[in-house]
């Protein structure tokens, strides 16, 4: 048993304009925080910040943006999900800066040095995606007069083309909807995978691996009355383990024959279940869950030494130690760890593994998103696009990756979409169109190869404003032998500005915009093209055009059509910068709240005939 966590040593609150910043040392042993907030110092409650799921969040810095924000504050540590957080720390006082509307937005100011080169520039997006049911993907029905199953798989491919995504997770893989489990009348199993061949067929041709989610429970596998999840299958716990481990070793073996180990060893893992923690997908409890853990795992191990085994994925990352605890005594295999969490940055779990001798096992998210909750408007929101980038930069901090839940808003287990904007949870729209995570995620893979050093200082500098740069660098040797070889040749800087706070995501905050100021440094003299991208309440935002289009439940033909021409990253116009011989570039950007910039800076040709 862990217990419950000592506070922080320490909690600073700086004061700025609409917001306090909130700062603390990491706790050994702590998997996140719970911020307190008070008019008293002796009256503090969890500070929630209306996400909707966990209010624990990662050790980085906390902006309270909330109207009203001020006052007393103190942090409490969580050693595990499970056992709560413990006693807040001393509370400190602070309240916000009055803005001052006739004033110049706030300073942040942004360094990047093209010099501190730091390796590979992580990509947490690029593990998976998640998905609808992957029998979605063969559905013939249409939604708003699109094709269901057509556009499933186009987003698929548009996710794996545009954003550099590996796999793609789904639900329901051993489901009645592919009827792969059955029983004669004489109560013999009989396993039938040709349905989900067809399936995962289609997911290869989209260029993405599957992360296969092992459940739920066919109804021939549970005894009644049925607790059904979709028609995909049940949440009860299969009434044979014995019969259900061979259902999962007959079907390893079936993707040994039919795919081969070379293809299953291009990125293929197996998952047990999804949030078991969860009644609704799961009616057992605990230890029915470590059982139907066990068997699954083994079952795998039987029919392939190799195949990554992964779990618990639960929701709010609940279980963890639990399950480490398990299979530290079961012996069954783990290789990834897999929680889930929405509403909150990727929180850093390499203290669950530490303590349990598993450094070094990698960690995948295998859902995450702005809120839990389906239908939700702020889905179709940007607030949503300087979330997700503030939560990839904070797994690419701790080695995790992040699957965003989900590639379609083709998505029915909750029911399908009533209209074009319905706060669906996808990143792109029914008809293909990206909505502003998808427009963020694209912007972060535009990044260079090579990680940069970046810098800020000001008002809200690392809690509302964020920036991450890579540079691609010519001449450089491919080996990477020489980190330092070669000269930038494109830079791309993403910077953003952006809260956690769900409370007043629609609101457009005068007193959280901020001017950030950006220098470059250790540049090659010369004359540099800057490309400037934006997603923001006013540009490359879908639920705005649509408004502005007058799109009522559906566009109609001419909608559509005019929908689908503001489909890009939209552009911003910038002269070009000189560089001098100290190598510095500078920029000045106006960033309000919700709002995510993409800079490019690329060399221009010199000499006869460039273009001046």
């Amino acid at each position: 048993m862990v217990g419950q966590a000592a506070p922080p040593a320490r909690l600073d609150a700086v004061a700025g304009t609409g917001q306090v910043t909130l700062t603390w040392p990491a706790v050994d042993d702590a998997v996140g925080y719970v911020v307190h907030h008070g008019d008293r110092p002796d009256a503090l409650t969890p500070l929630d910040h209306g996400g909707g799921d966990l209010l624990v969040v990662p050790c980085l810095p906390y902006a309270d943006t909330r109207a009203g924000a001020g006052g007393w504050y103190a942090v409490a540590a969580v050693g595990r999900i499970e056992d709560g957080p413990g006693a807040p720390g001393e509370p400190v006082h602070a309240v916000p800066l009055a803005h001052d509307r006739s004033a110049p937005a706030t300073e942040v100011a942004v360094r990047v040095d093209t010099a501190d080169r730091r390796g590979p520039l992580p990509r947490p997006w690029r593990a998976c995606v998640g998905s609808e049911h992957l029998s979605h993907l063969l559905c013939r029905d249409e939604t708003g007069g699109r094709p269901i199953g057509v556009e499933s798989v186009e987003a698929l491919a548009r996710v794996h083309e545009r954003l550099g995504v590996r796999r793609v997770r789904a639900h329901g893989t051993l489901g009645d909807d592919l009827g792969v489990y059955r029983e004669d009348v004489d109560g013999t199993p009989l396993h039938d995978f040709a349905a989900l061949d067809t399936v995962l067929d289609t997911v290869l041709g989209t260029g993405l691996r599957p992360v296969l989610e092992l459940g739920f429970t066919p109804r021939a596998l549970a005894d009644p009355p049925h607790h059904e999840i979709t028609v995909a299958g049940l949440a009860d716990p299969p009434r044979d383990l014995e019969r259900w481990a061979g259902l999962v070793e007959a079907f390893v073996a079936h993707l040994r024959e039919r795919y081969g180990d070379e293809e299953l060893e291009r990125g293929w893992v197996l998952e047990v279940w999804n949030e078991p923690n969860l009644g609704c997908f799961w009616t057992g409890d605990q230890r029915d869950y470590l059982r139907l853990y066990d068997a699954t795992a083994r079952a795998v191990r039987r029919a392939h030494p190799t195949l990554p085994v992964a779990g618990p994925a639960t929701a709010a990352a609940g279980w963890l130690d639990a399950l480490l605890e398990h299979v530290d005594g079961s012996g069954s295999a783990l290789d990834i760890l897999t929680p889930h969490a929405y509403g909150i940055p990727p929180l850093d779990v390499r203290p669950v593994l530490e303590r349990h001798g598993r450094a070094g096992t990698a960690v995948w998210w295998t859902e995450w998103g702005p809120t839990p909750t389906h239908f939700a408007p702020v889905n179709d929101h940007p607030w949503t696009g300087t979330f997700t980038a503030r939560g990839m930069l904070a797994a690419a901090r701790t080695g995790a990756t992040v699957a965003c839940w989900v590639a379609s808003d083709h998505f029915e287990e909750l029911g399908r979409p009533p209209r074009l904007v319905h706060g669906g949870f996808g990143l792109l729209s029914v008809g293909g169109l990206a909505k502003p995570r998808f427009w963020a995620l694209h912007a972060l893979e535009q990044l260079g190869d090579e990680e940069v050093g970046v810098t800020l200082e000001g008002d809200g500098a690392e809690s509302l404003v964020q920036a991450w740069a890579g540079a691609d660098f010519s001449g450089a040797d491919p080996s990477g032998a020489d980190p330092s070889d070669g000269e930038p040749a494109r830079l791309a800087i993403a910077v953003w500005n952006g809260t956690l706070q769900q409370h007043d995501w629609a609101q457009d905050r005068a007193d959280l915009r901020r001017a950030v100021s950006i220098e470059v440094a250790a540049l090659p003299p010369g004359r540099y093209a800057v490309r400037h991208r934006r997603v923001d309440p006013q540009h490359s935002h879908l639920a705005r055009h649509a408004a502005d289009l007058g799109v009522g439940d559906w566009p109609d033909e001419r909608q559509w059509k005019a929908l689908a021409g503001l489909d890009v990253l939209a552009e911003l116009p910038h002269e070009p910068v000189d560089v001098g011989p100290g190598g510095t570039a500078r920029l000045l950007l106006d960033l309000p709240t919700s709002a995510l910039s993409l800079i490019e800076l690329m060399p221009l040709p010199t000499g006869p005939g460039a273009t001046p």
